[in-house]
């Protein structure tokens, strides 16, 4: 069974408040990539004592701590999701800011090819793609 983040929390010896605990709980049911904002937001509507220095503290410490990831995706602020063993790439739409994370076996083993083209060993990518939806 996966961990959430407050279990990540625990087993990484990172501090759990109440506060945070709150914090982690929505991270971990997020479906999508929340910026910080729309996290206070969330969070606010569970613990209206939580202030939004208080969540951008926390994440950063759950940043820093490997559990969460930052993604500065293009013309936006800065996003976050729950770092997980899975690798995956994300396809952003640049109308409405939604991300859809894939994982596509052509294009993994074309990042080694070049990589093995150019007497490289491939250790790490990461694959941000930008589009619109098209008309249907």
């Amino acid at each position: 069974m996966p961990e959430n983040i407050e279990q990540k929390c625990l087993a990484k010896g990172v501090k759990l408040t109440e506060q945070r605990k709150i914090i982690a709980k929505i991270m971990s049911e997020s479906k999508d990539h929340p910026d910080v904002d729309e996290l206070y937001n969330r969070v606010s509507k569970i613990d209206s004592k939580i202030s939004i220095a208080t969540v951008y503290r926390t994440v950063k410490l759950f940043e820093e701590s490997g559990i969460l990831a930052k993604h500065e995706f293009k013309g936006g602020k800065a996003r976050y999701e729950e770092l997980n063993e899975g690798h995956h790439d994300h396809l952003i739409d640049v109308k409405s800011g939604e991300i859809i994370e894939f994982v596509d076996e052509e294009i993994e083993k074309l990042q080694k090819k070049i990589a093995d083209k150019y007497g490289y060993h491939l250790v790490d990518h990461k694959l941000e793609l930008y589009g619109v939806k098209k008309k249907t």
